[in-house]
């Protein structure tokens, strides 16, 4: 393929990905997730400040990367942003993955790159999480930067492929504490590679020791970059201590799934069907030909072909292993397929030239990938927060959406206006992601159990959650009206508005 070809057909593949992820940001609720991240980030944006938390919200790369998007849009405070402006960043990432895949044209050649960022463009899962505001597509995109900048650094250890291997690195060690598990991953893979595959070819064989002084700077770049990050930029120090003690806490988590606990087939029962009130998903044809390219791999034992599949295959069996489970978890290992399929499909035309079929095999794929799409579609659009969707996970209802409003009208009417007093009476599970949808609110407070906030008759607005509401109706007296609204499947909200704030709101809509 030349490279005036390539380069045409794979910017119209990055034009497909960019309309399956740029479109309607804003359809979907914000997961409680999203709105966890998205108050974190506020509070940097407002007052510049960030700390680490080591227990919960991952690491600093996702709030500082949002900055300049928050700033080139026009949103400087917390109350002025929306979940499209939130959303752009992880959109970005997303097509900077397909991106990425050109790193390895030289090692897996042209086709089989395009091949790849075709699956990755259509891929249901790729293309759903690059609409969520979460760690998980910048923490692939630093994996694949770090993977290209270290095969380039064993191949020639220059000064630049040492620098970019420790600066992805320490990308990606600030954005998510699981890149402990990648970067051993990545460390055995390329210990069984030099086993098991073809030696370099003349010219690609790095002559001599490994340089102590590339390794070294390949270390300070890694741990400089970490470093800044972690501190908020030497603001706050303990927050790369901060960043190893951690791991304790990912462990005990890791161990005690609860809700999160799922058997060692849950990724692999994602991705190749998953079937649900009559609708049926399947990313089974980018499976199947990553397993082909497991086959190319073993055959022609090219180094790179063989170096990701086992990376592949071990993140996936780590991730298995791991009871606690989050379907944007298979991301990581996934990426690792994704190369494989662009293996596996060249290696599927070199076949079945031979045997005198490409064409209808070109047919089946283009059937096959035209099929992804479409369901990349649904997922993003009609099913973008329906349970039978397999990505949607947790995902809060589009009836919260009418609870909101409702808060809103009440508002509109009452002299306060944004200075409403509104008390929220809900667990950790059920509070969120309330103070994201209620950021312009003045006047919000938050407690676990209704004896804890006092008293309300000052609150012409009470939001409970169902065990909550039992407690607080012999407390309100009768003095307010109760509507229910879900928050995510089976999980519902009691919204109490004083009765003469109600009965202003009802006169106002008719």
């Amino acid at each position: 393929m030349s490279k005036t070809a390539f380069r045409g057909l794979f910017l119209v593949v990055l034009c497909g990905a960019a309309w399956l992820r740029v479109p309607g940001l804003g359809l979907r609720p914000m997961h409680h997730d999203e709105a966890n991240q998205a108050v974190k980030f506020g509070l940097l944006l407002e007052k510049g400040e960030y700390r680490y938390d080591p227990v919960d919200h991952h690491g600093p790369t996702l709030y500082y990367l949002t900055l300049p998007i928050a700033w080139a849009a026009g949103k400087p405070t917390l109350a002025s942003l929306d979940e499209s402006t939130l959303r752009f960043l992880p959109v970005l990432f997303g097509l900077g993955i397909l991106l990425s895949f050109l790193f390895f044209a030289k090692d897996i050649g042209r086709p089989a790159v395009l091949a790849a960022a075709i699956c990755a463009a259509l891929s249901p899962a790729f293309a759903y999480y690059s609409r969520f505001y979460i760690q998980e597509i910048p923490f692939v995109f630093f994996i694949l930067g770090f993977i290209g900048s270290l095969w380039r650094f064993l191949e020639r250890p220059t000064w630049i492929s040492s620098l970019a291997t420790g600066v992805f690195a320490g990308l990606a060690f600030a954005t998510k504490e699981t890149s402990v598990l990648i970067f051993g991953a990545v460390a055995a893979a390329l210990v069984v590679t030099r086993f098991v595959s073809k030696r370099p070819q003349e010219g690609q064989e790095t002559k001599g020791k490994m340089p102590v002084s590339r390794i070294a700077a390949a270390l300070s770049a890694f741990l400089v970059t970490a470093g800044l990050l972690f501190s908020s930029f030497l603001t706050h120090p303990q927050g790369i201590v901060d960043s190893v003690t951690a791991f304790a806490a990912y462990i005990n988590k890791s161990g005690t799934a609860g809700f999160h606990l799922h058997p060692w087939w849950y990724y692999l029962g994602l991705l190749t069907y998953s079937k649900s009130g009559g609708l049926v998903w399947s990313e089974a044809l980018i499976l199947a030909l990553a397993c082909l390219g497991l086959l190319a791999a073993a055959r022609k034992r090219n180094p790179f072909a063989v170096f990701i599949s086992f990376y592949a295959l071990l993140t996936l069996a780590v991730f298995s292993l791991i009871p606690y489970k989050t379907p944007w978890n298979l991301l990581p290992f996934y990426a690792g397929f994704l190369l494989l399929a662009g293996i596996g499909t060249v290696f599927v035309f070199e076949y079945a030239r031979k045997v005198h079929f490409a064409v209808p095999a070109g047919i089946i794929l283009v059937l096959g990938f035209a099929h992804l799409g479409w369901e990349s579609r649904q997922a993003n659009v009609r099913y973008h927060s329906d349970p039978r969707n397999p990505y949607v996970y947790a995902q809060t209802s589009p009836d919260y959406a009418r609870l909101v409003r409702r808060i809103d009208e009440a508002a509109a009417v009452h002299p306060d206006r944004e200075r409403l007093l509104i008390k929220v009476v809900c667990g950790p599970y059920e509070t969120w992601p309330l103070p994201w949808s209620l950021r312009k609110y003045a006047r919000v407070g938050y407690w676990t159990e209704a004896a804890a906030a006092g008293g309300f008759d000052d609150a012409p607005v009470v939001v409970a959650s169902q065990d909550n509401a039992e407690k607080l109706d012999p407390l309100l007296g009768g003095k307010y009206q109760a509507e229910f609204y879900g928050l995510r499947p089976e999980v519902l909200l009691t919204l109490y508005i004083r009765n003469d704030l109600w009965e202003n709101v009802i006169r106002r809509k008719l």
